[in-house]
């Protein structure tokens, strides 16, 4: 990964960056009832990660549809579909697929039903709670432009259908099974990503980091049990864990530098049995937030470090200091948004809907998948952007009141995907043309 450049010299560069396209204005308004039906049919089909076998299927039809060239199955569902328009750049643009483990209570008539039943035999609901639903229209209409408008782009057009984002678990198995390898390796990599703070009709985004790495850890603290009355004969784990709570946050607090965001939560905490037993074993889950990958081996060098030592200074041996478990497997990097690309899209994307539409958004905590793709060897430039979700007078009265509005993951978000919709299509199709037309 290349090192950031200033901020404040990319966010000058943003907002003079000139206003030229070699590419014409495209109408969406043609093929909005059809993505508008296929998104509610999205939206009451929802399927969990790992699961995603028709909503891949109802993509690949769409693709093949459109004359494109698809593989199917690749990464689990995903899909791959790539089509060959003369010699230029390999243009690589991404949908997530999945859907979440939540009731829907929007209140909307087009709500989904569905549910499943678990390994355990637990049901749940299962809902687009993220706006998968919304990237998947919006990367369906994307397709049909640029297909209806080829005399306008000259290169190959990858178009990426990734499923089990919402585990970390997608863009890893699409990589693994030779996605640059045995498709094409893209030149510029581009992704949206509906938002629930930003009003529909608008896009939000900044070059560097956009996006934090996202790293689950379990910390399994032991201790000696015994008799809840006689507590100077045990080593108590619940009285371990507790200081380990309050020790991990001086993590972020002191020893990181002020200027380096940090993240590090424990979510759940488990241990003992009933009201006088001293437990031998409680278990701390956590999630670990930060931009810069070495911060990220920071915080994980001091949570063993720092668990070691209130084992010691409790007084347990060496062989039952705790246990810290990074699952890897789960975790993701940060995403970087290539500064030079990030500026040609946002160039594009004001072309597109308006500069008063187009915002200069602020880093957030939360994580994605997606920047996995710029982690090849190549350090391939990617961006991704917030496509506005919320209802302009939803937002308005918001900010008026000071209410909060449901988030992404609430069993209560419902984006305006009336107004989202096109937003996403028009803002992808330009930054596409922009990258396939730019030397």
């Amino acid at each position: 990964m290349q090192l950031p450049t200033s901020f404040t010299a990319l966010s000058a560069a943003l907002l003079l960056a000139c206003t030229s396209t070699a590419a014409h204005s495209i109408d969406v308004k043609d093929r909005l009832p059809e993505l508008e039906a296929f998104y509610l049919d999205l939206h009451q089909s929802p399927e969990l990660s790992l699961h995603e076998q028709q909503t891949g299927e109802k993509l690949a039809s769409k693709l093949q549809n459109l004359g494109f060239d698809v593989t199917k199955e690749v990464g689990g569902y995903g899909v791959v579909g790539l089509y060959k328009n003369g010699s230029g750049p390999t243009v690589m643009i991404r949908t997530d697929t999945d859907g979440l483990p939540i009731v829907e209570q929007t209140g909307v008539n087009y709500a989904s039903k569905v549910t499943v039943t678990k390994d355990d035999g637990s049901k749940v609901g299962v809902m687009h709670g993220c706006g998968h639903d919304i990237h998947m229209s919006s990367f369906i209409g994307t397709a049909e432009h640029l297909m209806a408008h080829k005399d306008q782009w000259q290169g190959t057009l990858m178009m990426v259908a990734q499923p089990a984002e919402e585990i970390g678990a997608g863009a890893k198995a699409m990589l693994n099974e030779g996605l640059f390898s045995r498709f094409a390796k893209p030149d510029h990599v581009l992704a949206l990503h509906v938002s629930a703070s930003v009003p529909a009709g608008k896009v939000a985004l900044k070059p560097e980091y956009t996006m934090a790495s996202v790293d689950s850890v379990d910390i399994i603290v032991k201790g000696k049990g015994g008799h809840g009355a006689y507590p100077h004969t045990t080593i108590d784990p619940v009285v371990i864990a507790s200081r380990l709570v309050l020790a991990l946050q001086t993590i972020t607090s002191r020893e990181l530098s002020p200027l380096e965001p940090s993240v590090v939560t424990v979510g759940s905490i488990h241990g003992g049995s009933k009201h006088n037993v001293i437990s031998n074993e409680v278990t701390l889950q956590l999630t670990l937030r930060s931009y810069n990958p070495q911060v990220r081996n920071q915080q994980i060098a001091a949570i063993k470090r720092i668990s070691a030592g209130i084992a010691a200074s409790a007084g347990l041996e060496q062989a039952l200091y705790p246990e810290v478990i990074v699952h890897e497997q789960e975790s993701i990097p940060s995403t970087y948004n290539d500064p030079t690309q990030t500026i040609l899209v946002t160039d594009a994307i004001k072309n597109a809907i308006g500069e008063n539409n187009v915002e200069l958004t602020k880093p957030v905590m939360a994580g994605e998948d997606f920047g996995l793709y710029g982690r090849t060897d190549d350090n391939l430039p990617i961006t991704l952007f917030w496509l506005g979700g919320v209802n302009p007078e939803t937002y308005n009265a918001a900010q008026q009141s000071g209410a909060q509005l449901p988030s992404l993951h609430s069993s209560k978000f419902a984006p305006d995907y009336k107004k989202a919709i096109p937003t996403g299509v028009k803002a992808m199709t330009h930054a596409a043309l922009k990258l396939f037309n730019t030397p």
